[in-house]
């Protein structure tokens, strides 16, 4: 009997790590857009703003993610700074959407705990979650800053013009664009400290 191996060929393994450069390169490419979304983060906190996260799925757990990174960072001296995600109260979340549908569930909250100082901050892996798209819009309606973390071609929340900074990582596979999403927020949590640490970038006048 021949025994058929387990163990993946090299070429194989190469091609998932090739799968994840040309997202990660195109994310590099927009660096300039990466940064002005956390300018404008940033001034948002400095006026006494908190972020606001949200997503479906494997994204809910993003936006936890996301939350933490900023409330309790995990880089000792780095600046604590207020968010919280809408995915983290079940009771909430399922009593909303039972009432008015899973469409409303970001919307609903957003209405009743978030301020015009705040950022709303979106996370689809397709960019067509309706729930995440409602959400974007109560924000936008209520004045709060509209980030959308996207994945794909940014799907109808891209296509909406409801976030203000959009960000895509530009891949089909979802196992990629969850990764690629995991370098983003990294990235806008470390430059929105950069940003507090820079005097005078935050002042009033200073363009994002």
């Amino acid at each position: 009997m021949t025994r058929v191996s387990s163990v993946p060929s090299h070429t194989c393994v190469e091609d998932l790590f090739a799968r994840r450069v040309a997202p990660l390169a195109d994310l590099a490419d927009h660096a300039e857009d990466v940064a002005r979304t956390c300018h404008a983060m940033a001034e948002r906190f400095h006026r006494g703003g908190k972020l606001v996260v949200f997503g479906n799925g494997g994204p809910s757990s993003d936006a936890q993610h996301v939350a933490v990174e900023f409330v309790h960072p995990v880089i000792v001296g780095k600046r604590a700074l207020p968010a919280v995600s809408l995915t983290a109260d079940i009771a909430t979340v399922t009593g909303v959407a039972n009432r008015f549908g899973l469409a409303e569930v970001f919307a609903h909250q957003i209405r009743l705990l978030a301020e015009p100082a705040d950022i709303a901050l979106g996370l689809s892996a397709d960019g067509d979650c309706a729930n995440v798209l409602r959400g974007l819009e109560e924000a936008r309606e209520l004045g709060m800053l509209t980030v959308a973390l996207l994945g794909g071609t940014g799907g109808a929340i891209a296509a909406s013009g409801l976030a203000d900074h959009v960000l895509v990582a530009a891949a089909t596979d979802p196992r990629v664009i969850k990764e690629v999403h995991v370098t983003m927020y990294h990235v806008l949590w470390e430059l929105v400290h950069v940003f507090f640490e820079q005097p005078g970038v935050l002042d009033p006048g200073v363009v994002s």
